[in-house]
């Protein structure tokens, strides 16, 4: 089953202008052709589709890196025939994996000795990190319920409603109850108060989140770490904290040295870390720290010996690149703990210009908090006319990505644009982004006002006539289509006039 929709669904053939010189037959969109075709003709085919894609500098809505340098490019290459899994003939690759966990350890004040390494390991991304992380609590409460003679079947998980999706599949995927602290207005992160209110015997951890998708905030997890303990000490029980720290995990050490929330707290006994956001690498790798090796049971680590020696594996992925990995390794021995903090501080720097820009139109309330993660998230203050979804859709005519999205439970009447500050993002391109946005309100503003009130009315006569009622979300989607085909009929128009 595909689930993803295509993009043609009458179309049944792929034509290319410029590979016509090789090949002049169309060749089936959803089978494979029956002969071969020149390379030339299969590149250009390919290449003149991708054109259409989005310019992934200007996709401020993604975390993960766009740009390396030449020489990690080159590395990269190198290495992309390389099967990670086989340890065996690639024992460089193994070790320079070892030497990116132990880095990564450190860096989040993992209580090591000298003599001792880390307990950790690679991973596609943060989601992936997640499930094992989730897993290895998992088990660990079982196996303590088990012996001591009590139900094992009702594990549960307790996050704030700002978790990111992976979240959610580890739920469900691995059969575990997520608790959900709600949001509020104004306060877009979980509540560790009422995190802690809502543990019980069967909690096996509480998902702390050290820079928010939603709005780049970090959640309060020394906060979280006493109240916790506090609790354990009542009940006897002994729940842990998991950071997720996919996006802010390579942000604290260098921005907030003194901030206390990775294993210097007693309760923290697992970490995870996307290396292709912040921690500057192209996506596809993302890496899972646990405190000590007694906080991932072994029986989850599987020991295979035919790809030569044994070989200890903790994944849910087998066979994987190995450029990834090499590329995060360049990264750290490249920038050092110097390097990564003066990207950081360029970011956020940037961040700040992007802020002040937004304020100084005074149509904007920042959701956004200066300590976090380098973003910016923003609503209009006045969004009875026109909303940040209209915003969204008209930037995307300069060429900018900008997401627009509703808040989760209970927060879900607050919209936000939210901006992804990068490495690659530079002043210029956040003046830049400013004056657009101005560009944007400008225009809105001479416009008749948004659809909403319209739809109001019919929904209301829907209501008299007993018609179910349109939930807020199909409202809004029929409001958002109706600005999409807006916004295309003035460029149709716009470019019959020219």
């Amino acid at each position: 089953m595909v689930l993803s929709k295509t993009a043609s669904q009458t179309d049944v053939s792929v034509h290319s202008t410029f590979a016509s010189r090789y090949v002049r037959n169309s060749l089936p969109r959803f089978k494979m052709p029956e002969e071969s075709i020149p390379k030339e003709a299969a590149y250009q085919i390919i290449n003149d589709e991708l054109m259409l894609d989005g310019n992934p500098r200007l996709n401020l809505a993604s975390f993960v890196t766009t740009w390396m340098e030449p020489e990690c490019d080159k590395l990269i290459m190198d290495a992309v025939n390389k099967n990670y899994v086989d340890m065996d003939e690639y024992p460089v690759t193994t070790e320079l994996q070892n030497r990116c966990v132990n880095m990564i350890a450190h860096l989040f004040n993992a209580p090591l000795g000298d003599s001792e390494t880390a307990v950790g390991v690679g991973t596609v991304g943060s989601s992936e990190a997640i499930m094992l992380a989730g897993l290895a609590f998992k088990r660990k409460w079982q196996n303590k319920r088990k012996a001591e003679g009590k139900p094992y079947d009702k594990p549960n998980i307790v996050t704030g409603a700002n978790v990111q999706v992976c979240w959610e599949k580890f739920a469900r995927y691995f059969e575990v109850e997520l608790k959900e602290v709600k949001l509020r207005e104004g306060y877009y992160v979980m509540d560790p108060a009422k995190a802690v209110e809502m543990v019980d015997e069967n909690t096996i951890c509480v998902a702390a989140i050290l820079g928010s998708t939603l709005n780049g905030e970090f959640e309060d997890v020394k906060l979280l770490n006493d109240l916790l303990v506090e609790k354990n000490k009542e009940t006897g029980w002994d729940t842990p904290i998991h950071v997720d720290a996919a996006s802010g995990g390579f942000i604290a050490p260098f921005l907030y040295p003194e901030l206390e929330w990775d294993f210097r707290l007693p309760l923290v006994k697992s970490i995870n870390v996307s290396g292709h956001k912040y921690g500057l690498v192209y996506a596809g790798i993302g890496w899972v720290i646990w405190r000590n090796k007694e906080d991932l049971p072994e029986e989850l680590i599987f020991h295979i010996n035919y790809l030569g020696a044994d070989q200890p594996t903790f994944t849910l992925n087998f066979s994987k690149g190995s450029s990834q990995v090499i590329a995060q390794y360049y990264q750290l021995i490249r920038l050092g703990y110097e390097g990564y903090r003066n990207v950081m501080e360029n970011c956020h720097e940037n961040a700040m210009v992007l802020k002040r820009g937004l304020e100084k139109t005074g149509r904007f309330n920042i959701v956004s908090k200066d300590e976090g993660v380098p973003l910016v998230a923003f609503s209009l203050k006045d969004n009875k006319s026109h909303d940040e979804f209209e915003i969204a859709e008209m930037l995307r005519r300069f060429g900018w990505i900008v997401p627009a999205y509703t808040m989760p439970a209970d927060a879900q009447h607050i919209t936000v644009l939210r901006v992804v500050i990068r490495e690659d993002f530079s002043r210029t391109l956040a003046e830049r982004l400013v004056m657009d946005i101005g560009k944007v309100l400008h225009e809105l503003d001479t416009l008749p006002a948004k659809v909403s009130a319209k739809l109001a009315m019919a929904e209301e006569e829907h209501g008299k006539n007993g018609t179910v009622k349109k939930t807020a979300i199909e409202t809004q989607r029929e409001i958002t289509a109706y600005w999409k085909k807006y916004v295309s009929e003035r460029k149709t128009n716009k470019n019959k006039i020219c």
